[in-house]
């Protein structure tokens, strides 16, 4: 099912309609900020594997996942002072943000090191999701094939994942650029990976 949404002021509607197929375990395919992604209720386990199984990832490795807001982080990963200094200027943006895991992660989206990934897309029709969902949305690029053609287009997922998914949202094109993956687990930020985004704010 491929359903078209205004990237700019998505209908409330329409986000009511897939946030309750979240909740009921639809695993969709969405548009981030960064690339197209395939995500769903964290708190669904059943969900979860199906991505696992989609994207053929082991178990050990689990996903980020998104949050609506800087205090919606805080919530799910432990942020020190220094830490909410910078992410406060960087967020909503192109970042994947390691912490220590919180109490309310599931155990399923959480590292052996205790940690775990999340990010604040730059991307409305996220935000209004995990808003309206109520809490955060499992995220991971919608891309199979490492060594294939970069997808940038609704249309083009619908004819890669067919039937594997709930749910494909055309939010427009968006040409594949992944996040920098920046971790706050220790005294200072280090970047793990540099893609989209501007380092030089992490630099303290």
């Amino acid at each position: 099912m491929l359903i078209s949404i205004n990237p700019d002021n998505p209908h409330q509607r329409h986000i009511r309609q897939i946030a309750e197929k979240l909740r009921n375990g639809a695993v969709i395919c969405y548009p981030t900020d960064t690339v197209y992604g395939i995500g769903c209720d964290i708190f669904n386990q059943k969900a979860i594997k199906k991505i696992f199984q989609i994207k053929q990832r082991a178990k050990h490795k689990p996903f980020s996942f998104m949050c609506s807001s800087l205090k919606n982080v805080n919530d799910y990963g432990h942020v020190s002072n220094m830490a909410y200094r910078i992410m406060k200027k960087a967020l909503p943006g192109p970042f994947t943000f390691v912490l220590s895991a919180s109490k309310l992660v599931p155990k399923i989206m959480i590292t052996k090191q205790k940690t775990v990934g999340i990010r604040v897309p730059d991307n409305n029709i996220c935000l209004a999701l995990i808003e309206e969902l109520g809490n955060p949305i499992l995220t991971t690029s919608a891309i199979l094939d490492k060594e294939g053609v970069p997808l940038s287009e609704a249309y083009e997922f619908d004819e890669l994942l067919g039937n594997m998914v709930d749910l494909i949202i055309d939010g427009g094109m968006v040409f594949p650029d992944p996040s920098t993956i920046v971790s706050f687990t220790g005294d200072e930020p280090e970047i793990l990976r540099q893609g989209k985004g501007d380092i030089s704010q992490f630099y303290v």
